[in-house]
């Protein structure tokens, strides 16, 4: 799980401070004021992970990628690239980490905590190249291991850390070489020392981390009235919620079984995901099967009202087609994922609006199979009705301020700002911030004046 982030020269960011992320972590603020970026950014790194060039220290993307950020120019604060791009990111891994130095086998660190430091710069060419980054285990016994990798002032790369003492191999003594991509330490930089390995083990954790990211865009794809599937599977339900019907066939093809919290009842996936449609009160039933015997097409068909007639997804209203992906996504990533929604409550009444934060409270709390899922739901929204609800159960003690974290993003003077807000455990936020939502006393205050003006006109007349 993401437990912090801290970003600085990027996009409208000079430094976004150190931001505490929970389980359900969840971003408001205006229109451009710069809450997006966030997410871009960890889309980034992720398809810089993801693709097969080592030597690029960032993929920004392109027509085919998860994102496009344009370029390295593009990215930075101001577009002064005489900044550096610098992020650190703090995450909580599901086992446990052991580093051993074979060197001296009496010294081990352990660990379920990992840290990431990384600031990246310009090249003469404006490509982004790592200058320095640094790792972080935070060990169980109060001493923790902090490796640092970065450019001296003879523009040479250096390894040091002041916990574990580094012993080179004999006959090695070439320069270490730039990282790859921007957090690996490559195998030949490694094999100059006789108890680098394990650096390959942090480089497979930060891996495993952003392949653990999904993400949800705000614009879905239109409802179809015949899906085709012929059995394959899903890493997710895609940037627009494409593959959302294969995604649920595909899961309950597999045998996967939910409840929505400790001790609810286990269903299958297709009846668990169609029982939340039906308590956001937006249908009556839901069904999805193949249009005939053998066929690898299917119809989603749905009733919205107990004695309405049964219709295919494209006849109703566009809520079902446009909330279903972001219900899907929440209960079919694997187990440990992190994943990206931005504005799921778009085409939503403002009842559903409220209803879907239940829905995503039990994400984060439901058990697959018996064993907790431990998903981490970071979410762009607009809605207050969404925030109300999240209050109000926090009140009822169906969430846990801990489980939760609340940003508002303004522009401030000039410069984005992220504001944390506190919530107590009775619901109540002690720093409600100015023009969060419409101010709805404003609003009546401004319309009973101009009501009390007219009759007075009116009467004068």
């Amino acid at each position: 799980m993401l437990e912090s982030i801290h970003i600085k020269n990027f996009k409208a960011w000079k430094d976004t401070g150190q931001l505490r992320f929970a389980p359900l972590t969840v971003l408001f603020g205006a229109n451009s004021a710069g809450k997006s970026s966030i997410g871009h950014l960890i889309l980034a790194l992720k398809q810089t992970v993801l693709t097969a060039d080592r030597k690029r220290a960032l993929h920004l993307g392109d027509a085919k990628s998860l994102v496009d950020l344009g370029t390295f120019t593009d990215c930075i604060y101001r577009h002064d690239v005489s900044l550096p791009l610098e992020f650190s990111l703090g995450w909580r891994l599901d086992h446990a980490l052991e580093v051993k130095n074979p060197v001296k086998p009496s010294q081990s660190f352990i660990g379920r905590s990992l840290g990431l430091d990384v600031s990246i710069e310009a090249n003469g060419l404006a490509q982004p190249v790592v200058r320095n980054l640094k790792y972080e285990l935070k060990c169980d016994s109060g001493k923790d291991l902090e490796i640092r990798y970065g450019i001296d002032d003879k523009r040479e790369y250096q390894l040091e850390s002041d916990a574990f003492s580094f012993v080179r191999t004999t006959g090695r003594a070439w320069q270490l070489d730039a990282p790859e991509k921007f957090y690996r330490i490559s195998d030949q930089s490694r094999a100059r020392y006789q108890n680098a390995s394990f650096l390959s083990d942090f480089a497979l954790e930060i891996e495993a981390l952003f392949n653990s990211v999904h993400h949800l865009g705000p614009l879905r794809e239109y409802p179809q009235r015949i899906y085709p599937w012929s059995g394959e599977s899903f890493e997710d339900v895609g940037g627009k919620g494409e593959n959302a019907i294969g995604a649920m066939l595909a899961a309950q093809a597999a045998g996967r079984r939910l409840n929505r919290r400790a001790k609810g009842a286990n269903a299958d996936f297709i009846p668990f995901i169609a029982s939340w449609l039906k308590d956001l009160g937006i249908i009556h039933d839901f069904t999805l099967k193949a249009v005939a015997e053998g066929r690898k097409e299917y119809e989603v068909l749905v009733k919205v009202g107990a004695k309405s007639s049964e219709v295919r997804i494209t006849d109703v209203g566009f809520g079902v087609s446009q909330v279903l992906p972001a219900i899907v996504q929440s209960f079919y990533s694997p187990p440990h994922s992190i994943v990206l929604m931005e504005q799921p409550e778009i085409h939503l009444h403002p009842q559903v609006q409220a209803e879907l934060a239940d829905v995503f409270i039990s994400a984060i709390q439901a058990r697959e199979n018996g064993n907790p899922r431990g998903v981490q739901l970071i979410i762009e929204s607009h809605s207050e009705h969404f925030l109300n609800r999240l209050q109000r159960r926090i009140a009822e003690q169906a969430l846990s301020p801990e489980e939760l974290a609340v940003y508002f993003c303004s522009t401030g003077k000039g410069n984005p700002v992220m504001e944390a807000l506190e919530i107590d455990e009775y619901g109540d936020i002690s720093n409600w911030p100015e023009k969060f939502f419409a101010d709805d006393m404003g609003e009546i205050t401004a319309r009973t004046i101009a009501a009390m003006r007219r009759r007075q006109g009116n009467e004068g007349s």
